[in-house]
């Protein structure tokens, strides 16, 4: 794995800008549809086995994690925690990017064996969060 700090090339693709728009849509979009009273978004997993699925418990995760009541979110769902906490520095470092129009980082995985411990890390999260979730099923 490497990481390269440079400046957005011509024509390049800005991921900054484009990431950090659709994140703060989404965030506008939830908030939104939360605050109209609009009905909470159903698992069939859920419904179906009576057991939460991986990402059971994001929705009550990601409120807790806005009011700032953070043991409560991680509490929730571990892995949407950890992503919401890299997503508010991911935010934060885009918007001072592009506010100060300074250079981009970027990460490259060089190597199959990079880009296999990468899919692997992925992998053995999501299966780590769900026996979390298992293992307090009673609270869904």
């Amino acid at each position: 794995m490497q990481l390269s700090c440079r400046p957005l090339k011509p024509g390049e693709t800005d991921h900054e800008l484009i990431w950090l728009a659709v994140s703060l849509g989404s965030l506008a979009l939830a908030a939104a549809w939360l605050a109209v009273g609009l009905p909470w978004p159903r698992c069939a997993f859920h419904e179906i086995t009576g057991l939460p699925c991986f990402t059971c418990g994001m929705t009550r995760c990601g409120i807790q994690f806005f009011q700032a009541h953070f043991l409560a979110a991680l509490k929730w769902n571990p892995l949407v925690f950890t992503a919401l906490c890299g997503l508010t520095a991911f935010d934060l470092y885009a918007f001072g990017t592009l506010a100060a129009r300074g250079p981009r980082l970027r990460i490259y995985f060089c190597t199959q064996t990079a880009k296999t411990f990468a899919r692997i890390a992925v992998i053995s999260a999501l299966v780590l969060n769900w026996i979390y979730l298992l293992m307090h099923w009673r609270n869904f």
